[in-house]
């Protein structure tokens, strides 16, 4: 889970009113824990395959030249540009300066919270013609209001036709591909649970934490291992998500760090900290938004699937099967399940996308409503990542206009990590800004600080 006058139509929505148009929203929302063997020493070629996991493969190397990667970097960096807070052009000294090589990895996870066995996929990108040490970054992406618009289906460019749509592609892996493998690095990317080619009718597991860091540690170790296959090593080990991909790397970094796993560094951009606090500030903005801010961008139409898909999640994985008929109202009980069952929105419908002000049942944040709503608000506290003592460097990239996160929500994490925890606010960033302008922006709109690629190249 994304501002400069005149708002883009997908972002017109405000709360207690939709208007709306199907490309608009489409545009962005097209958009048991068993023992891990996992070998981080800093020289180790490979890692031991995940427990759940019978084998791992690796599908044949897509090439994609430093070239094309430029100039698909360069084209939608003016889409996520939202409010003009960065150059216009992406800057030429933030260029690739090696081909890539992306490959679908495939493997198995365990679902700590059916013990089920399921088949995954995830991405892996190489510097192309690497051999030896190099460093690793884990990438968790952000919410994807489809089934398949995930990093490893990038592998569509091995046809040198194809071309990436923002609603269609997972266009935030595009940029660390762009900003990571194509200068050094390789990425090891997650489709997660319900997502990509391997999906099978499942439904995903949005905000679900032992499900979400299972996925994510299997994925990495099975990247990893295919790594040793190519002939290379890792050198180092970086973590990097935005929105609930930044929930996600909030979640894997603290897992990490409880298994003795190192991590040199972590970032995170637009993250969602505090679980409870994010769901009321969807449906309830006014409530932390100080009267006096009356610029402040309003949460838009799109959080109404995301509430969707966070009920339908969490009655599917925590067993709350009433959890629909407890805490979304009933008109809209209808639009809920045929959204969670296919995650449409053709023709009409993206036009009575119910406003998430009105969406669940009245007093659902102020008293006891219904057992199963108490129940998800409690597991919603439990999964949150606001308060740990970090162990490694990490940062907390937030924008200063994000309709989707307000600032105050994002502080208490860096106030409460510890020394080696920062906060970075972003001047003027919408949702998508934040992310844009932590990978490609100056010291002028990040107040002073790098970007992660810098960042993470200080600490090799």
């Amino acid at each position: 889970m994304n501002t400069r006058t005149p708002r883009p139509d997908y972002l017109s929505a405000r709360l207690g009113r939709v208007d709306i148009g199907r490309r608009g929203f489409l545009k962005f929302a097209g958009a048991a824990t068993g023992s891990f063997a996992l070998s981080m020493a800093v020289q180790s070629p490979a890692v031991a395959i995940p427990a759940g996991s019978s084998h791992a493969d690796l599908g044949g190397p897509v090439r994609v030249s430093k070239e094309r990667l430029n100039a698909l970097a360069a084209k939608f960096y003016a889409v996520f540009n939202e409010r003009s807070i960065l150059a216009a052009n992406l800057p030429e000294n933030h260029s690739a300066r090696f081909d890539v090589e992306l490959r679908r990895i495939t493997t198995f996870t365990r679902v700590p919270e059916t013990g089920e066995r399921v088949k995954v996929s995830g991405l892996l990108a190489v510097p192309a013609g690497k051999r030896g040490s190099l460093p690793v970054i884990s990438w968790q992406h952000g919410t994807i209001l489809s089934f398949d618009q995930v990093p490893s289906n990038l592998t569509r460019l091995e046809s040198a036709s194809y071309e990436l749509r923002d609603n269609v592609d997972s266009i935030e892996t595009l940029f660390n591909i762009q900003r990571f493998a194509g200068n050094g690095y390789a990425v090891i990317a997650a489709d997660y649970l319900g997502k990509g080619p391997y999906r099978n009718g499942r439904s995903e597991a949005y905000a679900v934490k032992d499900a979400t860091v299972q996925c994510c540690l299997d994925v990495l170790s099975a990247g990893l291992l295919e790594l040793g296959k190519l002939g290379l090593r890792k050198s180092s080990l970086f973590l990097n998500g935005w929105s609930q991909g930044a929930l996600n790397t909030q979640w894997l970094k603290q897992e990490t760090q409880r298994r003795g796993i190192k991590v040199t560094a972590s970032a995170t951009q637009s993250p969602f900290n505090n679980l409870p606090e994010s769901f009321h500030y969807w449906v309830a903005p006014k409530s932390y938004i100080p009267s006096t801010d009356t610029a402040y961008p309003m949460p838009p139409a799109w959080i109404t699937p995301c509430l969707i898909v966070l009920l339908g999640s969490y009655r599917r994985y925590y067993g709350l099967s009433k959890l629909f008929d407890a805490a979304i109202k009933p008109q809209y009980r209808a639009f809920a399940e045929k959204y969670w069952s296919d995650y449409s929105l053709d023709g009409e419908i993206a036009k009575t996308i119910p406003p998430a002000s009105d969406f669940l049942v009245d007093g659902f944040f102020d008293r006891f409503t219904d057992e199963p709503n108490s129940k998800l608000l409690r597991r919603l506290g439990a999964n949150s990542a606001t308060f740990w003592d970090y162990d490694s460097p990490v940062r907390f990239y937030y924008g200063l206009a994000d309709e989707a996160l307000y600032p105050s929500l994002v502080k208490m994490a860096p106030a409460s990590g510890g020394q080696l925890a920062d906060g970075v606010p972003v001047n003027g960033a919408s949702h998508r800004g934040t992310f844009l302008a932590s990978l490609y922006g100056d010291s002028t709109v990040l107040n002073g600080q790098s970007t992660v690629f810098d960042w993470f190249n200080s600490l090799l």
